[in-house]
């Protein structure tokens, strides 16, 4: 279900309160690959229900440039949505999810290998309310940077 970002602290106060043990993770998911399906399945193995937080179209263009996304995020939000791994997707307008976060409150936080504690912008965010953080290992090569690639090859 896509729930707007000013109803997700209500949303989690309410699955807390019934006992659900919340995981959150969030990202671009611009063009979905087995790499964001099987991270996205494993994120959902540590609780009871994923939230998704799907970065807007114009927070991924300051974080990553401004010809992405590729898949604008209304599409992107049904396309998370519809996953069987996925309970929630919420948009959010920052380029970290500090705030995300502080609304949530997850008992577990979820981001790839590539992130650390020590390198991860929420850490401190986690920490000042006992939440926990897991690093899911990427699938090697599996990437939307790749994929662009490879299209970009082929076309020119």
């Amino acid at each position: 279900m896509i729930i707007k970002n000013d109803d997700i602290a209500m949303l989690c106060s309410v699955l807390k309160k019934s006992g659900q043990k919340i995981v959150l993770t969030n990202g671009c998911f611009d063009i979905i690959h087995a790499g964001h399906i099987t991270y996205l399945e494993k994120a959902a193995s540590y609780g009871d229900c994923l939230i998704v937080g799907l970065n807007t179209d114009a927070s991924v263009k300051r974080w990553k440039n401004d010809k992405r996304p590729i898949v604008p995020e209304n599409e992107r939000a049904i396309v998370i949505n519809a996953l069987k791994s996925v309970t929630y997707v919420v948009l959010f307008d920052e380029t970290n999810a500090e705030k995300l976060i502080e609304k949530v409150r997850p008992d577990i936080y979820v981001k790839g290998s590539d992130y650390s504690l020590s390198t991860l912008p929420e850490a401190k965010t986690l920490q000042k309310y006992g939440g926990h953080a897991e690093f899911i290992k990427l699938l090697p090569g599996c990437s939307t940077t790749n994929i662009i690639k490879k299209v970009q090859e082929i076309c020119s």
